[in-house]
């Protein structure tokens, strides 16, 4: 997937910085060995993770400055706590400038970021993390299999899902590619788009918000998933890779998928009806 994030109103300094403190960074509790591993970061004992924040579930906040939980920022504590580091940084860089390679002054970015070989000739992702799909949200009773073709759909620059839309859906009507989530959630709910279409993890947690005004009415299965994207030829993938692995191993990736994203999605990805084209 794509990978967007949920920009959440109220604006951002675009950087803040957590100090670990009692083993936890920020509301995240860590675990494992401190400093079981090194990584090579931009600036000393600290990681700085990019995003395109906030994100409901996944970083949690109104503005970058009070995110301090959800499953990607929580994960980040983990890799930081594993390498021994006690700060965590975290910017906010525009999605389609991570995914192109452009991003600069970060160790890491998380921003459900699916892992595509497109992608790859400008960045390394890490193994994957969490397995998306591609969700449709809409208003209820407008949208669905049959007529999704014919209807007015809106995509977020730079991700799978807008890629998905060309190339597979193939609608009648040329998509409004939108910069954000933001400017693409106030266009449907303006009536100027029917449906828009990215992750699934991700539109299910902007029906919550939008309180029964939206919902996801369907997906498709893509077999995507999302990785921790690094500058190509990054020296520390193959750690950040072993992190994962451990997290996936002791139960950490579970724990936080049921901790941060089952409220904030509002509902399981696997229930929502699978369409197909």
């Amino acid at each position: 997937m794509s990978g967007c994030g949920e920009n959440a109103p109220g604006g951002s300094s675009g950087a803040s910085v957590t100090t670990a403190k009692d083993g936890r960074y920020g509301d995240c509790e860590v675990s494992g060995k401190k400093g079981g591993v090194k990584l090579k970061t931009v600036s000393s004992g600290t990681l700085t993770v990019a995003g395109d924040l906030p994100s409901r579930g996944w970083w949690n906040g109104e503005t970058v400055d009070d995110i301090k939980s959800g499953f990607e920022y929580c994960l980040a504590a983990n890799i930081a706590h594993r390498a021994g580091l006690d700060k965590l940084s975290i910017r906010n860089v525009s999605f389609d400038a991570m995914v192109a390679g452009k991003g600069n002054g970060f160790d890491l970015a998380m921003a459900e970021i699916s892992i595509t070989d497109e992608r790859k000739k400008a960045v390394d992702f890490s193994s994957p993390y969490f397995a998306s799909n591609i969700g449709v949200l809409a208003r209820p009773g407008k949208v669905t299999a049959e007529n999704i073709r014919e209807l007015r759909l809106g995509v977020k620059q730079a991700t799978s899902g807008a890629q998905f839309v060309r190339d597979t859906v193939k609608p009648e009507k040329e998509p409004q590619v939108f910069p954000g989530d933001a400017e693409m959630l106030a266009a449907l709910k303006g009536g100027r788009i029917d449906a828009v279409l990215t992750d699934t993890a991700i539109v299910l947690g902007q029906a919550k918000g939008a309180k029964g005004e939206l919902a996801v009415v369907g997906q498709y299965e893509t077999g995507e998933s999302y990785g921790a994207l690094l500058p190509k030829d990054s020296a520390n993938t193959e750690v950040v890779n072993g992190v994962l692995a451990e997290l996936e191993s002791d139960g950490t990736l579970e724990r936080l998928s049921e901790e941060y994203l089952g409220d904030a999605l509002g509902g399981d990805p696997a229930a929502v009806p699978v369409w197909s084209l």
